[in-house]
């Protein structure tokens, strides 16, 4: 990584425009680590001031503060008119009803419960279903979803219900834009390791291929009353953080949390983490729209874990009632979808509150 020292550096391999770079004394003054395989805005010269993103580092220019992350305009409230819970009658997806209910009560929602019958697994050798058999896995399924909907914790919350046959991540994105979804709650067995890789995480696949937001509770989760008293929100520089922000600032504002915005910056030395976080805790404070800082106090919090650790640890330590993640949709299909664990995957198998995630 070679660049004209002073204040621009050279165009990049992407052929993007020039970023015109005027680094402070403090900057200046920096450390100069040598590393053969990354750099970052610890062991970069001078005359570079970026962290670039290999290995799991932060992406970050060192530009005017003019040129800082932008600031989420304005926090309007949002409408969960409509909650679709997808169920498969086991203890997981029972364990995500009350979690439904909850934020129902608070919006005033409609839920509908929802159930997909899976086709019948590949046979070498073709037969014919008789229609008595499908019939009667049919009825089982309807007569499970009605006693589902009809759950005694759900009072005077509107619960309707909707059967179909298919594949169940294929059905939820047409439900949510046919029916009008503004929120998928649904429970996870939480796969971990080997046994996510071989059979695969439903959950995970539908949170990345959902177009609204999906409240996940994994298998972590603790059973009892659930209000949203502390919201966590982790951010990452490298991608646009505000679609996330804004749903965890209304959620915090609707529900009166508080409110924490944390960045995990693994790899920084120990003698140079004090200036990192005082940099870093500056730019996550610019995240936040003045109108905002009158309801709310937001804490900035930095940690030098690996993203899913430091996530999974803040969260713990300081008794989130939520976590609120941006994740990107999976290009990828089969196998390759799982290597290597996304963060994403691994909060939400670990994490000891739900984990609401947006698309970016």
């Amino acid at each position: 990584m070679n660049a004209p020292s002073g204040s621009e550096t050279g165009q990049d391999s992407g052929g993007q425009e020039p970023i015109r770079i005027q680094p402070s004394a403090e900057q200046a003054r920096a450390a100069f680590l040598a590393s053969p395989h990354w750099v970052t805005g610890i062991t970069a010269r001078p005359d570079i001031w970026a962290y670039t993103r290999e290995c799991g580092c932060l992406v970050e220019h060192f530009v005017r503060e003019e040129a800082a992350m932008p600031t989420i305009p304005q926090v309007a409230r949002i409408s969960l008119k409509n909650i679709l819970v997808p169920t498969d009658f086991s203890p997981a997806s029972a364990a995500a009803l009350p979690f439904a209910l909850t934020v129902a009560r608070i919006y005033g929602s409609t839920l509908l419960a929802f159930h997909v019958i899976p086709p019948e697994p590949f046979q070498q050798v073709v037969t014919d279903r008789l229609p008595a058999q499908d019939d009667r896995d049919w009825e089982e399924a309807r007569t499970n979803l009605t006693e589902f909907a009809h759950d005694p914790s759900c009072g005077e919350i509107p619960v309707k219900c909707l059967l179909e046959r298919g594949d169940l991540v294929e059905a939820i994105p047409l439900i949510v834009h046919d029916r009008g979804i503004d929120l998928v709650v649904l429970g996870t067995h939480g796969r971990r390791g080997v046994s996510k890789m071989f059979l695969g995480s439903e959950a995970e696949k539908i949170y990345r291929s959902s177009p609204c937001p999906v409240l996940t509770v994994g298998p972590k989760v603790h059973a009892g009353e659930w209000k949203l008293h502390r919201i966590l929100c982790p951010v990452d520089f490298a991608e646009n953080p505000e679609s996330a922000l804004h749903f965890a600032l209304s959620l915090a504002e609707e529900n009166e949390a508080e409110f924490i915005v944390m960045q995990s910056i693994p790899l920084v030395p120990w003698q140079h983490r004090e200036a990192v976080a005082e940099s870093t805790c500056h730019r996550l404070e610019t995240l936040i729209p003045d109108h905002a800082k009158d309801w709310c106090k937001p804490e900035f919090l930095v940690r030098w874990e690996h993203p899913a650790e430091a996530i999974v640890l803040a969260a713990t330590e300081r008794e989130a009632d939520l976590i609120v993640l941006g994740v990107r949709k999976s290009r990828a299909t089969g196998l390759s979808s799982h290597l290597p664990w996304p963060v994403a995957s691994e909060v939400v198998s670990r994490a000891p509150c739900p984990v609401l995630t947006v698309r970016v």
